[in-house]
C-alpha cells in the first residue's frame, strides 16, 4: 500500500459512496487505477465491507447500553456458546473479549428500557455461564465512528 491507497482509504471512511472520478482527482490518478487499487484492497480483506450508517434515534433504538459480562465458567465450549450467541444476536452491535475485571463488553441497542430488560432475560438471565453483568446507559453520544486515523 502507498500513500494514494492511504488518501483513497480516507476519503471513503468518510463517504463510501464518493464517485470513482472524484477519487481519481483526489489522489491525481485515472479511474482505472482507481478501480484496480479498490479490488486489490477489497480482495485482501483492508476493505472489508461498505456500509450504511442507520440513525438509530430515528428508527426507534431509543437506549444503548455498555454491558460488561463476566462468565462462570473456563471452559472453552461455553465460552465458544457464548461468543456464538452474542455475535449472532442483532441487539449486540459491539462486541468485544477483553482482558481486565470482565470477559467481555458490548454494546447492545434496544428500543426503550423495557426491551432492553427483555433482552437481559433472555440474554443474560436465561445463560447459566454468565456470572454477572453490569450495565452502563448511554446519556448522549458524543462520538461514534468506525473511521481509523489513516
Amino acid at each position: 500500500m502507498d500513500q494514494s491507497d492511504y488518501k483513497l482509504l480516507g476519503v471513503l471512511q468518510k463517504n463510501a459512496r464518493t464517485p470513482i472520478q472524484d477519487l481519481a482527482d483526489h489522489i491525481g490518478a485515472s479511474t482505472a487505477s482507481v478501480q484496480r487499487r479498490l479490488k486489490v484492497m477489497r480482495d485482501a480483506g483492508v476493505i472489508q465491507k461498505e456500509v450504511a450508517v442507520l440513525d438509530q434515534q430515528k428508527l426507534g433504538f431509543g437506549i444503548t447500553a455498555v454491558v460488561s459480562v463476566e462468565l462462570e465458567r473456563d471452559r472453552l465450549d461455553q465460552i465458544d456458546a457464548f461468543k456464538r450467541k452474542a455475535r449472532q444476536d442483532r441487539q449486540v452491535t459491539n462486541f468485544y473479549c477483553i482482558a481486565g475485571d470482565a470477559d467481555f463488553v458490548m454494546i447492545v441497542v434496544a428500543k426503550d428500557i423495557e426491551d432492553y430488560e427483555s433482552f437481559t432475560h433472555r440474554f443474560f438471565f436465561s445463560d447459566k455461564n454468565v456470572r454477572k453483568f453490569r450495565t452502563s446507559i448511554v446519556i448522549s453520544t458524543e462520538k461514534a465512528t468506525l473511521e481509523l486515523p489513516i
